[in-house]
């Protein structure tokens, strides 16, 4: 089970590099991201059954089920309409509130033990993982009271859920197994690296799709050249 959920992380981390940095609906970021998708739904689940049953960890039980929920309503977000997959929806919306309430719970009872830490969680992150859930299941709620989500709405839900998963999985190689490497590599800050470039790469996406937006919303007169507005005002 372990070289399965190794396997099926390196998978993921490279795929998703290739996602992210490919031109978003072409054949390349739909290849990549179809297989990024598939190879972190097994490492997700993978690490569910060992926190479960081979290597208890409430801590990776709350951040396995928190990155699967973000993989299954980012590829739905692009696949279907909520109208197709209002009860999947409304399931995963329910896991995400649940996964939240358990998250607060977890760490307000590990901020009561000694030293604060249980099985290498702090409270912090796992405050961090309910805030991203709670609000992930209200935009759920929200999507299944509203009207269909559409162009750049839609492609906003698909590049966050997608992209913050594999912010978390990029974390949790390089700097939640930063013991697995060579002290000298620990001490040159390097593995902070990809964690990093991943953020920048997920804004930027974010800011690029809004641009758009604002430019596919901006007047028509705004974009006539000034001397064809000087001749239409003499």
């Amino acid at each position: 089970m372990i070289w399965l959920h190794v396997i099926a992380g390196l998978v993921a981390l490279a795929a998703g590099a290739i996602a992210l940095s490919a031109a978003k609906g072409r054949s390349l970021h739909r290849a990549s991201g179809m297989t990024f998708a598939v190879a972190m739904a097994v490492m997700t689940t993978s690490a569910i059954v060992m926190a479960l049953l081979l290597r208890p960890n409430t801590g990776n039980l709350v951040a396995g089920s928190m990155t699967l929920y973000l993989v299954l309503t980012g590829v739905l977000a692009v696949k279907v309409s909520a109208a197709q997959a209002r009860g999947v929806l409304t399931g995963l919306m329910l896991a995400a509130f649940g996964i939240g309430i358990a998250a607060i719970a977890l760490a307000r009872a590990i901020a009561t033990l000694p030293g604060g830490r249980l099985d290498g969680f702090t409270p912090e992150p796992l405050y961090f993982f309910a805030f991203v859930a709670l609000v992930a299941g209200s935009l759920d709620l929200r999507l299944l009271l509203a009207p269909e989500l559409r162009g750049h709405h839609r492609l906003l839900r698909h590049l966050w859920r997608m992209g913050f998963a594999m912010w978390i999985a990029t974390s949790s190689f390089f700097i939640g197994q930063a013991r697995q490497f060579p002290d000298y590599i620990r001490a040159t800050g390097v593995l902070f690296v990809p964690v990093l470039l991943v953020t920048i790469a997920l804004i930027y996406w974010i800011v690029r799709v809004q641009r758009r937006r604002g430019l596919a919303h901006r007047p028509a007169a705004a974009a006539l050249p000034d001397a064809r507005l000087a001749g239409s005002r003499s």
